[in-house]
């Protein structure tokens, strides 16, 4: 005859040991791509400013007036 006391102890154990794994939040982050996302976000954003700097100069440089020749060659 089948202990049914024993199956339940089991499967209960089973079931709250696999709770706890569900409600770990840190089984939810991946450190790996958590750092490749970090580091795609600084170098979208090290781009960014660089171009924003480019374009500034650039307007800096056509406000600056008239060009000689060899400036403009630069």
């Amino acid at each position: 005859m089948i202990d049914y006391f024993s199956l339940a102890l089991g499967h209960g154990l089973l079931a709250v040991a696999l709770l706890r794994l569900v409600m770990r939040e840190d089984l939810d982050v991946d450190p790996r791509a958590k750092a490749a996302k970090e580091g795609a976000e600084a170098a979208r954003m090290a781009a960014t400013h660089s171009a924003r700097a480019s374009r500034q100069s650039k307007v800096q440089d056509s406000d600056a007036g008239p060009q000689t020749e060899e400036e403009s060659l630069r």
